[in-house]
Parts: structure tokens; C-alpha cells; sequence
């Protein structure tokens, strides 16, 4: 019996390749998806204030649909494929920050957990079509355990991706070079023998850290001065506070505000306020500087709304922004320091 025929025997029906010919453009274009879906993502769950869980069941209902689309083509169609990729990175990143952000499970759980259950899949895929080579997604079957495989590697490289991040307190822009190196170095492996499936199932999993690491870059503030944008908070903030604030009762600063945009904000500083308090130092550090990017974002749309809240909530931002380092030139203070400046902070917003 042939391979052609053991396929068509198996699956019921023989389809043409269902994955493109993997070629740098391939590469370019599997970064930008994830880069941009990253950023979709965090836009429906921190601007609109839908929240990770509701986000996450979101995001699968999509994948379920896009996915039954895309399995019942038969051969490969760039833009559902692609779609299917961008739905399925967001997807995959999500299951892991709910179990990072919601359930407290630490990165390298995380990490072991989904390592294994990769191997698994792969496993079984092996067991079952001899194969593993994406030039042979030629049988539904096949291609199930091909998106199986892409889910959980985008799950896998964000739990690896973050742990990384997370040891080493690297900036956005620093943080894109490890992954960016790493796959450098699988390409001129395979250019000298190594195993070609390995090789990219290897780079396919980097490439969703790389991916979200230049998302995060270019929406970090040093780029954005690059751009000639507005940032409020770019350059260092006077060391003094800002006592010519006014002081207002708890909530009535952003009473005028969209609940959507204070609860994303609240979230925030709620995660930072939680990491502060667990010690993830680095943890703490990234949501701050994240609640300071979206407070920035929001400033054309909330400050004409009303001045004088926007400015009271402001200048409770900076005092917080100040324990952190954060656009400010000292360096960080104590966690009970922040504590205290994200506790009145939260108090603010009600």
C-alpha cells in the first residue's frame, strides 16, 4: 500500500497540502499574526475592560469556528489559514496568562506542564501518520493534530517567553533579541544537517515570544518618542509630589469616565498590587509600567471629560509611577511603598 493511499484510506479523503510553503515570508508573516493578535488581545481585555476569562472564552468560541472553516477546505487558502493563525496564537496565549494571572500557577509549572503535552501530541501524531513534516498535511487528521500542535506551542512559548522575561527583568527592547537569537541559531543548524522538522517545530515556538516581545517594543514609550507621538510620562517627572492636586472622595475622580476604561485601569493596578504584595518584583514592575501605557493612551479621551478627575488621578499615577522607578530617576522604593501608592491609587478609582 502507498503512503498516497494509506492516507486516503485513514482519512476518507486525500486534500492537497494544507500548509504554505515555509519560506522567510512565512516567518515574516507568522511574526506579524502573532504580534498583532497579542495586541488585539490585550486591547479587548484591558481597553474594553472585558476582562481574561471572558476574553479567553471569547477568543475559543472564534477559534471553534475559523478552524471548522479551515478544516473543511480543501487544500490551502491564505487568508483563513492565517486567520486561523492569529485566532489560535491569541488563543493559546490566554490559556496561559488564565493560569498565570488567574489560577497563580507559576511560569515554570506552566512551562513543564505544557512541554509535555506537546511531546504528547506529537506522540500520538507520530503513532498514528509515521509523519510529522508539515509538507504532508495532506489528510484531516493530519491537520488536526497539526493546530493541536500550533495551540499548544503558542501556549508553551508564551509560558516560556514570560518565565524568561520574568527571571530576567529584561526591557521590551532587550527581551526581543533572545528569541530573535535563538532561532538565528536553529536556522544555521538546519543549514548544517540538523533535522528539518525539528528544527522548525523549535523555531515555530519561538517565534510567539518574538512575536509578542515586539508588540510589547513597539508600545513601549522610548518608541513611541521615536514615532513623535504624545507620552506625558516619557521624560523623567519632577522628584517633588504634586501637591496642588485636588483632593477628591474615592471614585468621584472617574465618575465622569467610562466604566469600561477605569475597570481596565483598575485591573492593572490591581495585578501590580498583587504581585507587590507576592514579591514578583518584576511582575509588579511590568503591570505598573503597562497601567502607566494605557493611562497615557487614554489621556485624549478621559481628560476632556473632566479636567479636574483627570488631573487628580494623574498625579496619584506619578506618585505610584515614582516607587517604581518609572519615569522618575530614582530607584525603585520598597514594596510597602508601592503598596501604599497602589492602594490609594485603587482607592481613587473607587
Amino acid at each position: 500500500m502507498t503512503a498516497t493511499t494509506e492516507a486516503r484510506t485513514r482519512s476518507g479523503r486525500l486534500m492537497l497540502n494544507k500548509v504554505p510553503e515555509v519560506t522567510i515570508w512565512f516567518w515574516v508573516i507568522k511574526i506579524l499574526c502573532t504580534t498583532v493578535g497579542e495586541s488585539f488581545a490585550d486591547w479587548i481585555n484591558m481597553k474594553l475592560g472585558v476582562g481574561l476569562v471572558n476574553t479567553a472564552w471569547i477568543f475559543t468560541a472564534v477559534f471553534v469556528v475559523v478552524l471548522a472553516v479551515q478544516l473543511r477546505l480543501k487544500r490551502y487558502v491564505p487568508f483563513p489559514y492565517w486567520l486561523t493563525v492569529v485566532v489560535v496564537s491569541v488563543t493559546g496565549t490566554l490559556y496561559t496568562d488564565i493560569l498565570t494571572d488567574q489560577l497563580n500557577v507559576p511560569l515554570w509549572i506552566s512551562s513543564a506542564v505544557f512541554s509535555v503535552l506537546l511531546a504528547a501530541v506529537f506522540g500520538v501524531w507520530w503513532a498514528r501518520e509515521r509523519t510529522l513534516s508539515i509538507h504532508s498535511v495532506t489528510t484531516l487528521p493530519r491537520e488536526s493534530f497539526y493546530w493541536l500542535a500550533v495551540l499548544v506551542t503558542f501556549a508553551l512559548g508564551t509560558a516560556t517567553g514570560d518565565w524568561t522575561l520574568e527571571l530576567t527583568g529584561w526591557s521590551p527592547g532587550a527581551s526581543v533579541l533572545l528569541p530573535l537569537g535563538l532561532i538565528a541559531a536553529i536556522t544555521a543548524l538546519w543549514k548544517f544537517g540538523a533535522n528539518p522538522v525539528l528544527s522548525f517545530w523549535l523555531a515555530y515556538i519561538l517565534t510567539r515570544p518574538l512575536g509578542a516581545n515586539i508588540g510589547d517594543w513597539l508600545a513601549s514609550p522610548k518608541v513611541a518618542q521615536l514615532w513623535a507621538h504624545s507620552q506625558p510620562h516619557v521624560g523623567p517627572a519632577p522628584e517633588e509630589d504634586n501637591t496642588s492636586a485636588v483632593q477628591m472622595a474615592p471614585g468621584q475622580a472617574v465618575k465622569k469616565f467610562p466604566p469600561a476604561e477605569v475597570a481596565a485601569l483598575k485591573t492593572l493596578a490591581s495585578t501590580s498590587l498583587k504581585d507587590a504584595r507576592s514579591g514578583n518584583e518584576t511582575g509588579a514592575h511590568a503591570a505598573a509600567q503597562k497601567l502607566r501605557d494605557l493611562w497615557d493612551a487614554d489621556q485624549a479621551s478621559l481628560q476632556p471629560l473632566d479636567q479636574t478627575g483627570w488631573t487628580s488621578i494623574d498625579a496619584q499615577m506619578d506618585k505610584m509611577l515614582k516607587t517604581f522607578g518609572i519615569d522618575h530617576s530614582n530607584p525603585p522604593m520598597s514594596p510597602a511603598q508601592q503598596e501604599k501608592e497602589l492602594n490609594a491609587l485603587l482607592t481613587d478609582m473607587g
